[in-house]
């Protein structure tokens, strides 16, 4: 199927998407449109792990291996608390600067033949001449936004604030940091993302951030406070917020974005214009890529554009069921955090491990630990504790009114992006 495809936003996934479709039919005609320069973006690293890499490496090898060479890599996993320090050894994971993947995919885009127009603003009123628009251009999409009705757009607004920070401080594990003020705990994560430094995300519930006079402290104030707060895991290295991006420190609370539908004619959404996910599982990178690899396939394998896209569809949301999952109770475990803050390091941060799990909202924190250590030992015990913690949450989701917390985001100007890895 040889198309003209118009990709509208020049973020990880529409620079993939291009690739990819210039790869399998190089007379694909394809031009990714960005509203803003080129080499601008907000954030500063992003996160994903061994499986990602190696679907990347799958799929155009140049490109995954110029992302692993400027990739770094951590094992340990460190949860500070207060004055108690727990370590444990994980899984691989990878941490990139934005900056640089992003210059990574707009190289070999271009090497292959894709249009890159950046300061191009495209909005629903003057769509380009296409056989296929893609909405690449994230949770606040003005293609998506003005047609909110037929996507069934919804958001469901978070409890906790969160704001993205940059540091020179270079972790060598990622780190998790919980800070008691007397106003509550304030947290923060960190991660290391290339020579420059990490990413530091700092989070916190409603009424600490109120209590603390962050919601009334312009950038440089709220800043120092929160070095002061974290000056035992950043060793007197400074936060930088957005300003030099031209925006301040911006605190928000997460927006987790769902569609009924994602395509109207030949306009179709992909990754944050799509779904988000909490960016405390560090997946939306991932995920954002992995819809670029399933658009692409279905285009190729498809007999007709809408066919592709039925399949698209299909094929991305019973895909990203267990991330949203996970991306839920990782939410929840967080706005509940005094349940768990106040058991030993090293049975909290088994817990913070265990914080995707449908069961451990509904258990007491201590009887579920002793039940995971003997789940481990005893397959018996794991297979029941895999059976019933589903069925539990269900029965409990059931029990709650369906509509609590959402909103429709229909007419919305604009939302907040999703910074999720």
């Amino acid at each position: 199927m040889n198309v003209k495809v118009a990709c509208v936003g020049g973020g990880p996934a529409g620079l993939y998407l291009s690739i990819l479709l210039k790869r399998q039919d190089p007379s694909h005609d394809v031009t990714v449109y960005e509203r803003d320069p080129e080499g601008s973006t907000y954030g500063w690293g992003v996160t994903y792990w061994r499986g990602l890499l190696d679907r990347l490496h799958e799929h155009d090898p140049e490109s995954a291996r110029a992302v692993e060479e400027h990739s770094v890599r951590w094992r340990d996993g460190v949860a500070h608390v207060g004055e108690r320090t727990a370590r444990h050894r994980g899984d691989e994971g990878f941490g990139i600067g934005r900056h640089r993947l992003l210059e990574i995919l707009a190289a070999r885009a271009r090497s292959l033949g894709v249009r890159l127009e950046f300061e191009c603003e495209i909005t629903s009123a003057d769509l380009p001449a296409a056989d296929l628009v893609v909405a690449a251009d994230g949770v606040g999409s003005a293609l998506r936004t003005r047609h909110a009705g037929h996507f069934g757009t919804e958001i469901r607004a978070g409890r906790n604030h969160y704001v993205w920070l940059g540091t020179t401080k270079i972790f060598d594990a990622f780190t998790f940091a919980f800070t008691e003020t007397e106003h509550g705990w304030i947290w923060a994560y960190g991660y290391g993302f290339g020579p420059e430094g990490s990413t530091c995300v700092v989070e916190c519930a409603p009424e600490t951030w109120t209590g603390l006079g962050l919601d009334r402290a312009d950038e440089g104030e709220g800043l120092v406070l929160l070095e002061k707060l974290f000056a035992d895991v950043l060793d007197g290295h400074p936060l930088t917020g957005r300003s030099g991006a031209g925006a301040g420190a911006q605190w928000a609370t997460f927006r987790t974005l769902t569609n009924r539908t994602w395509s109207r004619g030949n306009l179709v959404l992909l990754g944050d214009a799509a779904h988000t996910t909490h960016y405390s599982i560090g997946a939306g990178t991932t995920l954002a890529l992995e819809d670029a690899m399933a658009l692409s396939a279905a285009l190729r394998e498809r007999g007709n554009l809408q066919d592709a896209l039925a399949h698209y569809e299909r094929e991305r949301r019973a895909a990203l069921l267990p991330s949203q999952s996970a991306a839920r109770f990782s939410a929840q475990w967080y706005e509940n955090l005094p349940r768990y803050i106040h058991l030993p390091p090293e049975r909290m941060f088994a817990l913070l491990g265990q914080r995707h799990s449908p069961l451990l909202p509904y258990v007491p924190p201590r009887l579920y630990y002793r039940l995971d250590r003997a789940a481990g030992r005893l397959e018996g015990l794991r297979r029941l504790k895999r059976w019933l913690g589903p069925r539990l949450a269900r029965t409990l989701q059931a029990r709650r009114p369906a509509t609590r917390g959402r909103r429709s985001a229909q007419g919305r100007p604009d939302a907040v992006r999703d910074h999720s890895g």
